[in-house]
């Protein structure tokens, strides 16, 4: 018969709650920020389809179409509210696990910081990625300049 192992205990003293109280307390003021420039992103985005579409010719094609725009706007946009959201629920989770000393409450506010470092990593590795490919075009169009 297999002996499940005992879960790791770790005990936190009172300075170390106290810090992640401090870093709850930052990381809200952050998602808080993060959710305002997410609602002016909205209205932003809402405001240039509106003036895109009423300022429309209807036959002239220069430029990038209106609908691309908009759709890359909403793009960057849901993109900006996933790492808002996971700051939120730390800070949420973490409040919760620091005044009631939950366990449970405690991996959740961890579960979601990582998300939170997860995400932003990837996209970091995205960014890189699309910077290295666009340095190797700009470079390979150069030699036909010449």
């Amino acid at each position: 018969m297999e002996q499940t192992p005992e879960p790791v205990k770790i005990e936190f003293e009172q300075k170390t709650l106290k810090y992640l109280n401090t870093a709850r307390k930052w990381s809200m003021f952050l998602a808080v920020v993060g959710f305002i420039v997410l609602g002016l992103l909205i209205i932003i985005g809402a405001a240039t389809g509106t003036f895109l579409s009423a300022f429309n010719s209807g036959g002239a094609e220069d430029g990038i179409p209106e609908k691309l725009i908009i759709i890359a706007w909403g793009v960057i946009t849901l993109v900006y509210f996933f790492p808002v959201y996971f700051l939120f629920k730390f800070s949420k989770h973490a409040a919760n696990a620091v005044r009631s000393h939950d366990k449970k409450e405690f991996h959740r506010a961890i579960r979601n910081l990582k998300s939170f470092f997860v995400y932003i990593g990837v996209l970091v590795i995205i960014i890189l990625v699309v910077y290295v490919l666009a340095l190797a075009i700009a470079g390979a169009s150069i030699s036909f300049l010449t």
